[in-house]
């Protein structure tokens, strides 16, 4: 035997693996944030879906959780009502969730974007830091 017909090939995906058929909204779901995704690569538009007003059941949520499992980053948000934002293993899909002080989710949204306007520092926050530092630096 010659040729690669004799060589085993294992074929490793990197698409994550959901247990279950999808159920529809679930994968309603999943070609809007590939069409916002799409979008963002042409032309540089963001899109948001709110979670709460889709209104998944237990199992779909799950399926969308494991469809869209956490990708390199992972940021907290230490506040009155904390927050965390994960990039998910698609670049330019975030999870953002946030908790009111019981621990309930308040928030529940797939962002896709570079980087989430949560993220980014307020003109406010970024003036208010620099007279800080002055202030450190003696200046």
């Amino acid at each position: 035997m010659s040729g690669i017909e004799g060589i085993g090939i294992k074929v490793i995906s990197t698409a994550p693996q959901v247990e279950g058929a999808a159920s529809g909204s679930t994968m309603g779901i999943l070609q809007q944030i590939a069409d916002m995704l799409e979008a963002l690569a042409a032309t540089g538009a963001t899109g948001m879906i709110d979670l709460q007003d889709a209104q998944l059941a237990p199992q779909e949520y799950e399926m969308l959780r494991e469809a869209l499992a956490e990708g390199e980053v992972h940021a907290v948000i230490d506040a009155v009502e904390p927050a965390e934002v994960r990039e998910t293993i698609y670049p330019g899909v975030w999870w953002f969730t946030q908790y009111n002080v019981e621990g309930d989710i308040v928030a529940d949204i797939i962002e896709v974007t570079a980087l989430p306007e949560v993220l980014k520092a307020h003109a406010d926050d970024v003036a208010d830091g620099l007279a800080r530092l002055k202030e450190f630096l003696g200046a």
